[in-house]
């Protein structure tokens, strides 16, 4: 088996992203400003509380984006918001020939858009005639099966070329502050992800794109109830901080992990990988279809079950839970023979005794 994960920063650069946004913050707010809690309210004139504002500017120049605006409903509202901003009911929206994300595709549903899938992997065969009369498409940065290697860049660039006036929403969840660029500083329009996978507090979706549309998505959320308190967005700005040199040492020790268990440091275990699944993971395959009972053991042993927001602040302990369901749906056979894992904070001595004791009480 073969996977394509994305490339991702290492510590020196994570530590760079840091420094960037603090950077920005200094010359976005005063320093009395950015020690207090945030204000609330549908200011006057601006139509949202001052500190959401800032913080909005200060992600839209961080993302290199003309413009930024904080929503409800985590990384699933953020990219609702863009389409319902640009799409009409019954339009045709390009997407992946993939398993779509669950909450996305209850988005295309729910609006009754018509799909029109390409291989993205294959962009050589993507011609005119097949996307001449979409006006709409949405990538997934992170990977939707196990096979996915295409290159966003190179993906955006030929659909650009085919058609200019495409309007492409990048789903950028699970690579925000570990690829080198996301979606709206790779020429997409508009990047839509979920800060409580960074971080963040719970529910905040944050979408990074062009004026226009993000105008039309603050007008939508005029009222007071839809408005990010100036309070969340100085909580989602100061964790938000945190999250790149996290993520680059969470990096290293998926590298460190599938490196010892490939010299064969577990014994029961025929390989590992790392994907994008959808989280950069560690995907274990069994020699034998034990993936269910293995699972078991590692909850036992302190490993997360499941995932809260996949990398929230809530999750600290490893999480050794079964395979995406969109990789699922490609290949069902993967539910008995293989499990995923995240270190989150752990180190990789932790994980690899954790799976190995596991092992040994399924084997013995």
């Amino acid at each position: 088996m073969k996977t394509y994960p994305i490339e991702t920063i290492n510590i020196e650069e994570a530590k760079g992203f840091q420094f960037k946004l603090v950077d920005i913050i200094h010359r976005h707010f005063r320093g009395d400003e950015f020690l207090g809690t945030g204000d609330y309210g549908v200011v006057p004139g601006i139509g949202r509380p001052i500190y959401t504002k800032k913080v909005e500017e200060v992600l839209a120049e961080f993302f290199d984006a003309e413009a930024c605006i904080l929503v409800r409903g985590a990384g699933t509202g953020a990219i609702r918001n863009v389409i319902n901003a640009r799409v009409k009911p019954g339009d045709k929206i390009l997407i992946h020939d993939a398993p779509t994300y669950p909450t996305t595709k209850i988005i295309i549903e729910s609006m009754g858009l018509e799909p029109v899938t390409v291989d993205f992997n294959r962009i050589d065969c993507i011609g005119e005639d097949l996307i001449k009369d979409v006006d709409f498409c949405l990538i997934q940065h992170s990977r939707q099966k196990i096979d996915d290697r295409y290159d966003l860049q190179e993906v955006i660039d030929k659909l650009k070329l085919i058609n200019k006036e495409l309007y492409i929403l990048v789903d950028d969840n699970y690579v925000v502050m570990k690829a080198r660029k996301i979606g709206v500083q790779s020429g997409g329009d508009s990047s839509a992800f979920s800060l409580f996978k960074l971080l963040g507090p719970e529910g905040i979706g944050c979408i990074a794109g062009d004026e226009g549309t993000i105008d039309r998505i603050r007008k939508m959320n005029y009222s007071g109830g839809s408005q990010i308190q100036g309070f969340e967005a100085m909580d989602a700005l100061r964790s938000l901080v945190y999250a790149p040199v996290m993520l680059a040492i969470q990096k290293e020790v998926v590298d460190e992990v599938v490196k010892q268990i490939n010299e064969g440091r577990i014994r029961g275990i025929k390989s590992a990988f790392i994907a994008n699944a959808q989280s950069r993971v560690i995907l274990v395959e069994f020699e034998q279809p034990i993936a269910k009972k293995v699972l078991e053991y590692t909850n036992i042993l302190g490993g997360a079950p499941y995932p809260v927001g996949a990398e929230s602040r809530y999750e600290i302990t490893g999480m050794f839970y079964r395979v995406s369901g969109t990789f699922l749906k490609s290949n069902p056979e993967l539910e008995d023979y293989m499990i995923r894992i995240n270190p989150m904070r752990a180190g990789a001595e932790t994980i690899i005794r954790v799976l190995d004791e596991a092992i040994a009480k399924v084997l013995k």
